[in-house]
């Protein structure tokens, strides 16, 4: 993106997609759905982490930072290989509510006609597969071994496993590779699938003009192959325990603070070793990704740490983090590379000057700037005092859709609003549209829109709210939702705001081939 270039793009994650298998995947539908970028005239898609998930479904715990989610692998996709039958995935359930995912029947069904699916593959001797394996062995490897004992064990975190494979005594690892070696091998198919078919997805992204964004955590999960595998890289004890989790602190959105139970980076390691890791990392994101966003960018200037067991985050401290030492390396390993800082939440003044030294834009988030929670921040947030080097947000997945904030907002807070909007008498409706139009006509280089809020969807459609579990990241699009009068709306608002050039709306599907 030039730095004259204005662009939009929206947000939905992989699994938001329809499909008749449950979850969103690699299938048609995502194809689809890129025409329907295309026709909306949009540049980007925003996507949430694409990890495998555990105990809770979120993308932001994941079992590994290099690896895919199978969940993800288009089941059309290895039916058509012949390796699986339609009939045998119509006779699986996978839920019975389309716009809703049942993490619980996908965790069921899925694995075992992906298990079908590898026994008929014959994968071994793939000789793009042995390819893989090599390339990204350095993460592989101790993945696919880590999820083939967390099976062994009964699924359970591999803090709980049998001390001589938790600490990884060599010969429980020589032992483990011989006994699970077919199971090994099929977590290694499963991740072999899902980078085959997302790397196709992502070709037809670029061909028809629309980059993705991705996402990544600053953390890792305490339960994942990076911790197991890594240990020295973060602050354990001597028997590979955390000291210190992450979190944040009480404010105004939560009462106790937030404790995330990620384990902290031991940053004079990463130091001493020229931040390897984090340059392998990031260098793994950009061959998925067009564009990265960070999360808790503001955990490079200072992280909180929060004592391990406690249960609130009362009783947490600041500590600094490697700040612009780190960013400096990757620069000059990689280059330039197009990275959003996401610096939301309370931030100080040393924050803002790492945002600035960085480079990279930071966001913006309308819903923020009406909200009496945020007194620290909520100027920030409003439009006239934004800098072009920044990505607008009607809200994020963490957040209310726009509707369902309206519904809730205090009356003097949604009487700002309207004063801000000068529609004194507009219902809740007409401000979710021009809150949108606000975005887009903002002087941010990047204007994202979760597609809920150009649906109008209320809190029903919301992905995330924070510190909650049970109904988190299961919302879906349903079939015809996406439609052709939405993406012509859509479209003309790109052409009006200057984010898209002037052209004919395009009523049929974008001429790329697969």
């Amino acid at each position: 993106m030039s730095k004259e270039t204005r662009e939009c793009g929206v947000l939905l994650p992989i699994s938001s997609l329809p499909s008749r298998y449950g979850i969103g995947c690699f299938d048609k539908s995502a194809y689809e759905f890129v025409d329907f970028l295309a026709d909306a005239g949009q540049s980007c898609w925003q996507i949430l982490p694409l990890g495998p998930t555990g105990y809770g479904d979120s993308p932001y715990q994941s079992f590994s930072t290099f690896a895919g989610n199978p969940y993800f692998i288009s089941l059309e996709d290895l039916i058509e290989e012949g390796v699986l039958t339609r009939q045998e995935c119509r006779s699986v359930s996978f839920g019975n509510d389309p716009d809703k995912v049942d993490y619980a029947k996908i965790y069921e069904g899925r694995y075992k006609l992906l298990r079908k699916a590898y026994e008929r593959s014959d994968i071994s001797k793939n000789e793009n597969f042995r390819k893989f394996q090599e390339e990204e062995g350095f993460w592989l490897k101790d993945y696919a071994l880590f999820m083939a004992v967390k099976g062994r064990f009964g699924g359970a975190p591999w803090s709980e496993w049998a001390e001589d494979i938790r600490l990884r005594w060599q010969y429980a690892l020589d032992y483990y590779r011989r006994e699970l070696y077919f199971d090994i091998e099929f977590q290694e198919y499963m991740q072999f699938k899902f980078y085959e078919q997302w790397r196709a997805l992502k070709r037809y992204a670029n061909g028809a003009g629309i980059r993705i964004i991705g996402d990544i955590p600053i953390y890792v999960a305490m339960d994942s192959a990076d911790t197991w595998a890594s240990p020295w890289l973060f602050r354990l004890d001597e028997k590979n325990m955390p000291t210190l989790v992450a979190g944040c602190p009480p404010d105004g959105f939560a009462a106790d603070g937030q404790v995330w139970g990620n384990p902290l980076y031991n940053w004079d390691v990463h130091s001493r070793t020229g931040f390897s890791w984090w340059v392998k990392r990031i260098e793994h994101c950009f061959k998925m990704y067009d564009v990265l966003r960070i999360d808790h960018f503001r955990g490079f200037d200072e992280y909180y740490a929060i004592p391990y067991g406690d249960k609130t985050a009362a009783n947490g401290w600041w500590e600094k983090g490697p700040g612009m030492d780190l960013f400096r390396t990757i620069s000059y390993h990689l280059g330039d590379r197009e990275i959003i800082a996401e610096d939301l939440g309370y931030v100080t003044e040393s924050v803002n000057q790492l945002v600035r030294d960085s480079g990279y834009p930071n966001m913006k988030v309308l819903e923020f700037a009406f909200d009496s929670r945020d007194t620290g921040n909520a100027a920030d947030y409003l439009p006239h005092n934004y800098q072009r080097n920044s990505v607008v947000y009607t809200g994020t997945h963490d957040n209310e859709t726009l509707i369902g904030w309206l519904k809730d907002l205090p009356d003097s807070e949604k009487e700002m609003v309207r004063r801000y909007l000068n529609r004194r008498d507009a219902s809740d409706e007409e401000i979710c549209e021009n809150m949108i139009s606000l975005a887009l006509m903002s002087v941010s280089k990047l204007c994202i829109i979760p597609v809920q809020d150009y649906l109008a969807l209320d809190n029903s459609a919301r992905i995330n709210k924070p510190s909650t579990s049970g109904s988190n990241w299961k919302w879906r699009l349903v079939d015809g939702q996406a439609d052709h009068a939405l993406a012509e709306r859509m479209h003309s608002l790109a052409v009006l705001y200057g984010r898209k050039s002037q052209e004919t709306f395009n009523s049929g599907d974008v001429e790329v081939i697969r």
